[in-house]
């Protein structure tokens, strides 16, 4: 299996926390999917797995391109839905994001792939129908792999 349904928005969250609750510092996430797919909400939930406070209202970077999100691990969040050209990515310093420090999620990140690190977790969501989602998931690289692996192992 290669994939994860989810029939709910809080569904969506919960595993995203599962994920963010195994992921460490040096991370990175491809996060694909139409608009209204629940990207959003799975960062949501990847930020709660990471020890983001509760408090912290975790939204989507468009207009910003990123946000960062301290935790046990920090999260940056960036969203390349609104970015003109991959010259803007290195005028804003997208290659400072890719550190050891951080895990990365990137929304859209089929509009610039040369930006993202070869080992990475792509996840794609896409609709099934008005609460359903179906999240296909696949690891680039062993670190990734492995991540995607765990992460679809059923739940004890």
């Amino acid at each position: 299996m290669s994939f994860i349904d989810s029939s709910s928005a809080e569904q969506t969250r919960r595993i995203g926390q599962r994920l963010g609750a195994g992921l460490r510092g040096g991370d990175v996430i491809g996060l694909g999917g139409e608009l209204g797919a629940g990207k959003t909400c799975l960062v949501q939930g990847i930020a709660r797995g990471l020890g983001v406070d509760p408090g912290l209202a975790v939204t989507s970077p468009t207009f910003t391109l990123v946000g960062e999100y301290p935790g046990r691990v920090c999260l940056r969040h960036a969203d390349f839905y609104r970015v003109e050209s991959y010259a803007r990515l290195e005028d804003a310093g997208f290659d400072d994001l890719l550190d050891s420090d951080a895990v990365l999620v990137v929304e859209w990140p089929e509009r610039f792939p040369q930006a993202l690190p070869a080992e990475r977790l792509d996840i794609r969501i896409a609709l099934v129908s008005e609460s359903e989602r179906r999240l296909h998931v696949a690891g680039r690289g062993a670190r990734a792999t492995e991540l995607a692996r765990r992460f679809l192992e059923p739940c004890p």
